[in-house]
């Protein structure tokens, strides 16, 4: 059984990435947490060296609540592309090198996985609550979908503009950022997250 939040909690997002940021802190506004990033503690960003999204999800969350001495909640999410066995994945954020250029990521993408006819492509979220007894509970979930080329739309952040979700039309770099937390793998880790830590209202 996953341990709870209490309405009011001060919560420590684990991300130094301000897209990501957004979109945490507006998925949990309605629940009445109060949430500070791990950058705006100053907490440094640890060494991603597991080779799983959880892993890194959990490795990220344990180290924010050790430091912050409060619960954390860390998030870890890529782009796999099925003409690239599933790559760049975990290291998503990578491939977009030192000063985050996600045109160039994206770039590559294409280069790499050719022009065959697979465009297949999923985005996928693992979350982590942490508390600073070392109590983790990690959610996982993944959206399907179609990649793009060129990419589409100025919205959303790293790899959304080349990514078309399942049954839609728009990627997510063309969707307004509601319409991408109805559908997307953060959205649907998020939902697990929070009927399993949250109290019933």
């Amino acid at each position: 059984m996953a341990r709870r939040l209490t309405p009011g909690a001060r919560l420590v997002i684990a991300t130094h990435n301000p897209g990501k940021l957004r979109e945490i802190a507006a998925l949990l506004a309605p629940h009445g947490v109060s949430a500070v990033s791990a950058g705006e503690l100053g907490l440094p960003e640890p060494e991603e060296t597991e080779d799983s999204f959880t892993g890194n999800a959990r490795l990220k969350a344990l180290a924010a609540a050790a430091g912050s001495g409060l619960p954390a909640l860390a998030d870890d999410s890529g782009f796999c592309v099925a003409a690239l066995g599933g790559a760049p994945g975990v290291v998503s954020a990578r491939w977009a090198g030192p000063d985050k250029d996600f045109a160039a990521a994206m770039a590559r993408v294409h280069r790499e996985a050719g022009a065959g006819p697979d465009k297949r492509a999923w985005f996928v979220c693992a979350l982590c609550l942490a508390w600073p007894d070392g109590h983790a509970d990690t959610f996982y979930a993944r959206a399907e979908g179609n990649t793009v080329w060129p990419p589409r739309g100025a919205n959303g952040f790293g790899y959304d503009p080349m990514f078309v979700p399942a049954g839609g039309t728009l990627s997510y770099g063309e969707m307004h950022p509601h319409e991408k937390h109805a559908v997307s793998h953060r959205a649907r880790a998020f939902a697990q997250f929070l009927s399993a830590c949250f109290p019933e209202a």
